[in-house]
């Protein structure tokens, strides 16, 4: 039965390592300890639906971070109009550290991103831009 078991975690933490590494970084920012990496599929944004994944992990052994709440929004300068606001919706994954989310574009543009979040890992944010093409 052990044997078993073994192999089925195996299989799990494959599989799972396996879908990781078929996402590339869109980007990646270091606050303190904790390493922030948002990725998609294709890696990068664009006009319409995006689905991407937020990934925290130590800076110091690359191990996933349980980061507790977790906010995405983005925002753009608009010439003479107010900024362009969009939030993502975002919910845990299976794995702490890791959260699965979507936003919607109407068009391109570099968006100002603003990641937050307060749990296990501690309290911040950070802002970094991105590209919607």
């Amino acid at each position: 039965m052990n044997r078993v078991m073994g192999i089925a975690i195996a299989a799990v933490l494959l599989l799972t390592t396996t879908v990781w590494s078929a996402e590339k970084a869109i980007q990646t920012q270091k606050v303190k300890d904790v390493v922030i990496a948002l990725k998609s599929e294709s890696g990068q944004w664009k006009a319409g639906k995006n689905s991407f994944a937020l990934e925290f992990t130590s800076a110091q052994d690359h191990k996933p971070v349980d980061a507790g709440m977790v906010s995405l929004s983005t925002s753009m300068a608009m010439t003479g109009m107010a900024p362009m606001i969009a939030g993502a919706t975002l919910s845990p994954d299976k794995t702490p550290g890791r959260y699965l989310g979507t936003i919607d574009f109407p068009d391109t543009g570099t968006r100002q991103v603003t990641v937050s979040w307060d749990g296990p890992a501690g309290k911040g944010s950070t802002k970094f831009s991105v590209p919607v093409r």
